[in-house]
């Protein structure tokens, strides 16, 4: 934080600059011109001067054409001295006025002579301040930097957290610990010292810990790994020791070390030197922890999203004792999430938040909370009072897929190259068993996608099995197989280039992760998500040229056997396939249920027949 100006030098430049604008507005005075003294008698003498101003040694006249003109006297020769030889008469005209100048050059003389030595004492006052404010922040570089969370300021409780059930229970025991020690430790149980929170980003780890201190209405120290680490080699222990130590004056409490990571890496991987700074504070971190007495009812919690990377120690019984896994909401935690985060929001009644839950597989809580934040924003666009389902719903398609890109111009034939390539996806997913239903389908470009189709699973899943995989290939290679039935294969575009490396990658996975291949049940290769320096670059493939070329024929069995169904599919419907482009270039986006329509089933045609049978009915009436 800058340190405020000081009062001395602000009182100086606020006088330089007044002074400075009196000078601009002033009128500029004529600038008297000088003459000898034997030329000021003459001209006195033949009555050109009208009036003489005595200063000192200065004569300063005013002649009869508004002029001005001065003359230099000796020190102690007198105006009468001067005009001693001029005639009386030609004197009885002229005005002569002495002024007194003393006093004047007195304060001029003292102001001169005061401004230069105000001036070096305000700067040496000025150094001397610059000086004290670098030496404290010297002094307070090793302080820590954790900021205590304001409970009174708005407490965070469990209410306050949707979802998450068994997070919240496993925190629960941390809460009544906190609250009633006595009962834990009469029993000669040692509650965790450190709980580490496990989970993907936005899923509300932070919000937990804030839950847990609003609960026991304790201190809270929140600290990010980051702040820790320093370019000098010891501040971050420095840090640590600080920290630790503000803590234990204000047991019971707890300490929230977010992104841990950031300080908690492994140590000693062997590639790319070492980090003396944030080794250090790691082993600062491990020390005060194992320094803990049973008595100081100091909890440390953490939150990592990558829990690979952590160093063994810390994770040891006596540190991180608990690990509580804070995983993706299902279809009843979406929902209560979407409850909390619409407080505050008008929304229209026949919105279903219970829809929008089962629309948003996949949406963490981050995720829902810029859900409903994006559907605001569009309903104040429209200048409407009330959020309703359709502006929900196109923030759920932002969200996942980006802004809609309208001002993309595309020719005539890119569209519709892009709608028989979306309708190959879709007609190829319908008609496949086991693939998710068709939600939606659109050409409008979004992000660098010039069109989509949007698939909306049934129900959250946890496992997938072959034919779920098989599934997907085939909807994924619809749109190459459509671009290559339509328009043949030496016209085939760049388009389906993300869905050919999506397919290839889920093959490799099915042979090479899933053993769902005839390779057998054997895992080939080591299947790290993230790569970390050290620790992964240096692995030696586990498996010979022979079983390497065994997987790519498998990666390419499973390709070249979704790409030949794919092709069958189309070529038996193309009627239907035109049928659904032709409606996508007509319309640029359909839904399920026009979808479904295109291809004769659905609730539009099941109202259709009802419609025709009440017809035929009547008919027979009359």
């Amino acid at each position: 934080m800058p340190k405020p100006r000081s009062g001395l030098s602000t009182l100086i430049l606020i006088a330089l600059i007044i002074s400075a604008f009196f000078l601009y507005l002033s009128p500029a005075e004529q600038k008297p011109t000088e003459i000898p003294l034997s030329g000021f008698v003459d001209a006195v003498e033949v009555g050109d001067i009208t009036s003489v101003t005595v200063k000192d040694t200065r004569l300063e006249a005013t002649m009869k054409d508004g002029s001005k003109v001065f003359a230099i006297k000796e020190i102690r020769q007198s105006i009468n001295d001067v005009l001693g030889d001029v005639p009386q008469e030609a004197r009885a005209e002229l005005k002569i006025q002495v002024e007194d100048t003393q006093e004047g050059d007195f304060w001029l003389n003292l102001l001169i002579s005061a401004v230069p030595l105000v001036l070096i004492i305000g700067f040496f006052f000025f150094m001397f301040r610059q000086a004290q404010s670098s030496n404290n922040q010297a002094m307070s570089f090793g302080k820590s930097r954790a900021r205590l969370y304001d409970q009174q300021k708005k407490r965070t409780t469990f209410d306050d957290v949707a979802g998450a059930k068994e997070a919240k229970n496993e925190l629960i025991e941390i809460v009544d610990f906190l609250k009633n020690p006595a009962k834990y430790l009469s029993m000669g149980a040692k509650i965790p010292k450190g709980v580490l929170l496990v989970g993907p980003p936005g899923c509300g780890k932070t919000l937990l810990a804030r839950a847990v201190a609003g609960e026991a209405k304790v201190p809270f120290f929140n600290i990010s790994g980051s702040e820790f680490v320093e370019m000098f080699v010891g501040v971050g222990a420095s840090r640590v020791r600080d920290l630790f130590k503000k803590a234990k004056r204000n047991a019971p409490c707890i300490i929230f070390i977010d992104e841990i990571d950031a300080v908690g890496r492994q140590r000693g991987t062997g590639l790319g030197g070492g980090h003396d700074e944030r080794e250090q504070t790691l082993n600062q971190i491990l020390t005060e922890m194992d320094g803990f007495e049973t008595e100081t009812n100091i909890i440390v919690m953490a939150a990592t999203n990558r829990p690979d990377v952590l160093d063994p120690a810390l994770l040891r019984p006596g540190r991180f004792d608990r690990r509580v896994v804070v995983d993706q909401p299902d279809i009843e935690d979406r929902r209560q999430i979407l409850v909390v985060h619409s407080k505050g929001k008008p929304l229209e009644p026949e919105v279903d938040l219970e829809k929008i839950a089962k629309q948003t597989s996949g949406f963490v809580g981050a995720d829902l909370e810029n859900l409903l934040n994006e559907a605001a924003i569009l309903t104040a666009r429209k200048s409407k009072k009330k959020i309703g389902m359709r502006e929900l719903e196109e923030s759920i398609e932002k969200v996942l897929m980006g802004p809609e890109r309208k001002s993309k111009v595309m020719s005539k034939q890119e569209r519709e190259i892009t709608a028989y390539h979306e309708a190959g996806h879709a007609l190829a997913a319908q008609l496949t068993p086991g693939s998710d239903p068709v939600h939606k389908v659109s050409i409008v470009a979004r992000g660098m996608a010039l069109g989509v189709t949007w698939f909306l699973p049934e129900e959250d899943k946890h496992l997938y099995s072959k034919a779920k995989y098989q599934a997907k290939l085939v909807s994924l290679l619809g749109g190459y197989v459509a671009e290559e039935l339509v328009y043949g294969k030496e016209n085939i575009t760049t388009g389906a280039s993300n869905d050919l490396e999506k397919a290839s990658e889920i093959a490799r996975k099915m042979v090479t992760a899933y053993g769902m291949s005839d390779l057998g049940p054997v895992i080939y290769g080591e299947q790290k998500q993230e790569v970390f320096l050290g620790r992964d670059l240096g692995h030696v493939r586990n498996y010979s040229e022979e079983i390497s070329s065994q997987i790519d024929a498998q990666i390419r069995y499973f390709i070249t056997t979704a790409y030949k169904r794919a092709q069958e599919l189309l070529s038996k419907n193309t009627e239907k396939h035109k049928a659904i482009a032709d409606l996508l270039l007509e319309k640029e986006t359909i839904s399920r249920e026009e979808f479904l329509h295109v291809l004769g089933e659905g609730p539009m045609k099941k109202k259709q027949v009802a419609s025709k049978k009440n017809n035929s009915t009547k008919k027979k009436s009359h």
